[in-house]
C-alpha cells in the first residue's frame, strides 16, 4: 500500500486549487492529496492548536481508541471527541468500522504564503 501524504495549502483562489487538483489526479502515480483553505481565519479556525496535538499524537499510531487518544492529549474524552469529528470532516482523521481513529497520513505538509495585500 502506498503511503498517503497531505499537503495543506492556502489558496483564496479555489477555481485554481480545483483545476492544480485536477491535473495531479490525471497522473499515474499517487501525488499525495491536497486540502485548501481560502482564508488564513479558515485555516486557524478549523487547526486549533489542541486539534494539531491531537493530529501528531495520531499520526504513525495505527487505530487508536477515541479514549487513548484523550489520555495521550491529556484532555477530555468528550472535548477529543468533538475535535475529532471536525478532524474527520476535514479528511485528515478516519474513523475505523471498529470505532477506533486512524490518521492514514505518514506526511502533512503545510504551504502557506502570506503577503500584503
Amino acid at each position: 500500500m502506498t503511503e498517503r501524504y497531505i499537503t495543506i495549502t492556502l489558496q483564496p483562489d479555489w477555481k485554481s486549487a480545483l483545476r492544480s487538483a485536477a491535473q495531479v489526479a490525471k497522473t499515474d502515480t499517487y501525488q499525495g492529496e491536497v486540502l485548501n483553505f481560502e482564508t488564513p481565519a479558515q485555516f486557524f479556525g478549523q487547526l486549533t492548536e489542541k486539534r494539531w496535538d491531537i493530529l501528531r499524537a495520531a499520526q504513525g499510531m495505527g487505530e487508536l481508541p477515541v479514549r487513548e487518544l484523550a489520555r495521550m492529549v491529556d484532555r477530555d474524552v468528550k472535548r477529543v471527541d468533538e475535535d475529532i469529528v471536525i478532524l474527520a470532516e476535514l479528511g485528515l482523521l478516519e474513523r475505523t468500522e471498529s470505532g477506533g481513529i486512524l490518521c492514514p497520513y505518514t506526511s502533512m505538509h503545510i504551504d502557506m504564503h502570506l503577503k500584503a495585500a
